[in-house]
């Protein structure tokens, strides 16, 4: 029940001792407020990150070949390992029921791509219609690589924005156009835009038989691109993917020979292994973040025990009338608890709010390739109002207790 005279007993010891409460409330208000940040810089962090895999799908595997650094079987290292389509029809057949999407890449690097007046030097790929999913592209205008392309071997092309950028410099849309491919003519179907920036997209696309047959590769493949079907839970989709990658490995490892331990002849890229460790660092620097600004709300806690201790110390002898007069126990707790968390409440909702306030206003400004939108969730918001309520009730109740525990012929003699 709201008892008027007891905060006016609160209002009348705080302005009796503006400066000491003023301090104190400073520590708390600033542990509350180092905490809020240090938790948005926290999920800033994750954000980011989460960015930064938003650039291909987020369960995608990727397989590339290399040269061999191991002696093995009387084989020497140094030998160039390229894989086929046999390969990647073998390894389809045998993970069908894992898989969700599928590609096989044929590369040309240094491809003279021209328009008109206009040409450059571009990387080309030979992909099948699925590489659209596996590396999470966004059509700017036209359509993808699709299968039916594939089936009839259509000299079809889809280019990157940066290349719509170069070659096509004040034609709004390229698609319908024609573009050379080392002379060879190739019709536009489509634009892309990638998630990764202009890095990624300086590549034009074809389907992978048109690529095998105009650079005269045969059935030689430059890597494997793969999704695997969505799974419950983070944990066991890691697993999949571990257990997929590693039977392609060892089957391309038997298959051409090379030595178990040789990583630098096959290159396997997990987006999911990458995002298990980057996200239980995540998890570990959130912990230290949360042990920091909680060590630094004990500071001010401490502070506001102190503040208290000194407050009952002044004020033994009016304790001592009280219980005189038939004060019971839980009435001085009250009063002394009442204090302490009205002080420690309106310190940290003040740390909370500058906090929240400087985040929402400096977030945005924030560019960073692994800080994004800095904030701090509703969730965790209420949990910082819990942990300061239960702070402010722990700073006052030894005080309190201390109080209850003063005889009222001890308290009277106190000068």
């Amino acid at each position: 029940m709201f008892n008027i005279e007891r905060w006016q007993e609160i209002f009348e010891t705080i302005s009796k001792n503006k400066l000491r409460t003023f301090l104190t409330g400073i520590s708390v208000a600033s542990g509350i407020f180092i905490l809020v940040l240090l938790l948005g810089v926290g999920q800033g962090m994750q954000n980011g990150i989460s960015k930064e895999f938003e650039s291909d799908a987020s369960n995608s595997i990727w397989l590339y070949t290399g040269v061999t650094s191991v002696e093995y079987k009387g084989l020497n290292p140094g030998r160039e390992i390229e894989l086929s389509n046999e390969d990647y029809d073998f390894i389809n057949k045998k993970n069908e029921k894992y898989l969700e999407y599928k590609s096989s890449r044929a590369r040309q690097r240094g491809v003279v791509v021209t328009y008109g007046e206009e040409s450059g030097s571009y990387g080309v790929e030979g992909i099948f219609a699925d590489f659209q999913m596996i590396e999470n592209q966004d059509m700017v205008s036209g359509r993808f690589i699709n299968q039916n392309d594939i089936d009839v071997r259509s000299k079809v092309a889809v280019i990157g924005n940066k290349i719509k950028k170069d070659l096509f410099k004040k034609k709004i849309n390229p698609v319908g156009e024609y573009i050379k491919l080392n002379d060879i003519s190739f019709k536009v179907v489509g634009v892309f835009s990638d998630r990764a920036g202009e890095r990624e997209e300086d590549r034009v696309f074809i389907s992978s038989p048109i690529a095998q047959q105009v650079f005269n590769k045969g059935q030689k493949i430059s890597g494997l691109s793969y999704t695997l079907k969505p799974e419950e839970d983070f944990k066991t989709a890691v697993r999949k993917s571990e257990e997929f990658a590693e039977k392609a490995t060892a089957y391309i490892k038997t298959k051409y020979i090379i030595a178990p331990e040789d990583n630098a002849a096959i290159e396997i890229n997990n987006s999911l292994e990458g995002a298990k460790q980057f996200y239980s660092l995540i998890f570990m620097i959130k912990a230290f973040f949360w042990w920091v600004g909680i060590c630094t709300i004990i500071a001010g806690v401490v502070g506001v025990s102190n503040i208290m201790l000194i407050i009952v110390k002044e004020r033994t002898k009016e304790i001592g009338i009280r219980k005189a007069l038939g004060a019971q126990p839980m009435s001085i707790i009250g009063m002394i608890l009442h204090e302490a968390i009205f002080v420690t409440a309106i310190a940290g909702f003040t740390g909370l709010v500058l906090g929240l306030v400087l985040l929402e206003l400096a977030g945005p400004m924030i560019q960073t390739d692994f800080i994004a939108n800095p904030s701090v969730d509703f969730n965790v918001a209420i949990a910082t109002v819990i942990i300061l309520i239960f702070a402010g009730a722990i700073a006052g109740f030894v005080p309190a207790w201390r109080a209850v525990k003063i005889k009222p012929i001890v308290a009277l003699r106190d000068e």
